[in-house]
């Protein structure tokens, strides 16, 4: 028995000797950075600027992978299961790692049991736009003209299990209003696509997505989800102002690892995280989109918003009856 014991305490030391001898030479290789939503979206916005400066600060080629579906499902389920070697980082948000543990009971991945947080970098106000057609300059005319076609209009989202959805849901059961809605697949791009067709009425997205088609007159925007008025938007109010004090939500970002990948692999890449969210250019092209920079003091202290968070929109979601399989 003693010698077992011995033998399994020195298995142990030479595995923790061989990992921290990889922790102190990554990277070696190029890292893989899954987006888990289509090209067009908030995520994609987001991980298209970061990209070139961390690949700087790591001295390897970060590689966005876009690998969209279920509500981004596909992509955190990839990363989870990937090697926790620090080859593998995901850019979640607050849909696929606080919303969607609460309407897909079934999905085998849990964000806080499978993945652990590196830091948040970014939050992302929000905004609801319509269709140039529709006749409302403001919320609450967009309300009256819904109100007087029940059943004609409809709004689309980036999921059944969306914040987008979650918060149309909300502001359509203050409001007295009803939507068909309209679930596509992958981030904000879809649905932002799906109202400049004029196959939605409206959607709720963020800014991100809608800034490039306002000035063009493709897409109107009514009120931004914020607390208050964004730069990038400055003449548009706030869904407080617009008289729906709740909706005040934006969308964060962060960066993610599978669960067990060596803690210093971990504080190497929230080091270079944290650089590249203090680069000018980066901060430049993030407040196009009026994206604030949220940098977490630590993982753990990212670890408290997560559980929070998580917490806070399981009852948003049982508020609103939201599940999986309701459209």
């Amino acid at each position: 028995m003693k010698q077992t014991i011995q033998c399994i305490m020195a298995a142990v030391c030479l595995l923790a000797a061989a990992q921290a001898q990889s922790a102190d030479n990554y990277p070696t290789r190029p890292i893989r950075m899954i987006v888990p939503f289509a090209p067009g979206g908030a995520s994609d916005f987001v991980a298209r600027i970061i990209q070139p400066k961390l690949s700087e600060e790591l001295g390897q080629q970060v590689v966005a992978d876009n690998r969209a579906g279920a509500a981004g499902n596909i992509g955190v389920e990839l990363a989870a299961r990937s090697a926790p070697d620090g080859y593998t980082v995901l850019l979640g948000n607050v849909g696929t790692m606080a919303i969607n543990p609460s309407v897909f009971p079934k999905f085998p991945i849990k964000p806080l049991r499978d993945l652990t947080g590196v830091t948040l970098i970014v939050d992302l106000p929000g905004a609801m736009g319509v269709h140039p057609s529709i006749p409302a300059a403001t919320v609450k005319e967009f309300i009256e003209y819904a109100k007087a076609r029940p059943g004609q209009l409809s709004y689309g989202s980036t999921g059944a299990s969306s914040a987008q959805r979650l918060a149309f849901e909300f502001f359509m059961s203050k409001a007295g209003i009803k939507l068909l809605h309209v679930p596509y697949k992958g981030g904000a791009g879809p649905a932002t696509t799906a109202v400049l067709a004029g196959e939605v009425a409206a959607t709720m997205v963020t800014t991100a997505s809608f800034v490039p088609h306002v000035k063009s007159g493709r897409i109107k925007v009514l009120a931004v989800i914020a607390p208050k008025r964004v730069s990038a938007l400055p003449d548009v109010p706030t869904m407080v102002e617009s008289g729906f004090p709740e909706l005040t939500l934006g969308s964060w970002q962060g960066v993610f690892v599978p669960a067990g990948t060596p803690r210093p692999i971990v504080k190497r890449l929230y080091t270079a995280v944290t650089r590249t969210m203090e680069d000018a250019e980066v901060l430049k092209r993030l407040g196009t989109a009026s994206a604030q920079v949220t940098i977490s003091k630590s993982p753990e202290e990212f670890a408290v918003f997560l559980k929070n968070q998580n917490e806070f929109w399981a009852k948003i979601a049982k508020d609103v009856g939201a599940s999986a399989e309701q459209q």
